[in-house]
């Protein structure tokens, strides 16, 4: 799978899955902002030193595998993303779009859970969650 990392007095590996939702988890992921986001959300988890291992943007929520040094809490690093993320978005699409909420574009919370020894299985499910998705909507349209 991957190599321990290191701090001047620590080897770890520390592994988060993470999904988190726009407010009112509308549609928005959509065309340029979703291309766009990903790279923003890359450049974020650098800035505390993080690593997205693997990511997936939904049409209405986020799916990322984040690797968090041990002296950041989960919080802490999803919270900043978050945070900067929405102030990023108001400011590069906000004067061009209507219903952009400023720095509340996505909801409060968000889902994490560790990762352990089945690292393969949750690369596997970020990768295809969106297929997946439209799967389950066809067999409800029947």
């Amino acid at each position: 799978m991957s190599e321990y990392r290191s701090l001047s007095h620590s080897r770890w590996e520390c592994k988060y899955h993470v999904v988190f939702i726009p407010k009112y988890r509308r549609k928005r992921l959509y065309g340029e902002l979703r291309r766009h986001l990903g790279e923003v959300f890359h450049k974020l988890a650098q800035q505390r030193e993080s690593i997205v291992e693997e990511g997936h943007l939904m049409p209405d929520h986020v799916h990322m595998m984040l690797s968090i040094p041990p002296k950041y809490a989960v919080a802490q690093v999803v919270g900043f993303m978050k945070g900067k993320s929405a102030i990023h978005i108001a400011r590069t699409y906000g004067e061009q779009k209507r219903n952009f909420v400023g720095q509340h574009f996505w909801a409060r919370g968000y889902f994490v859970t560790t990762v352990g020894r089945d690292e393969a299985v949750i690369r596997e499910y970020i990768r295809h969650q969106e297929a997946e998705d439209r799967r389950a909507d066809q067999l409800r349209l029947m």
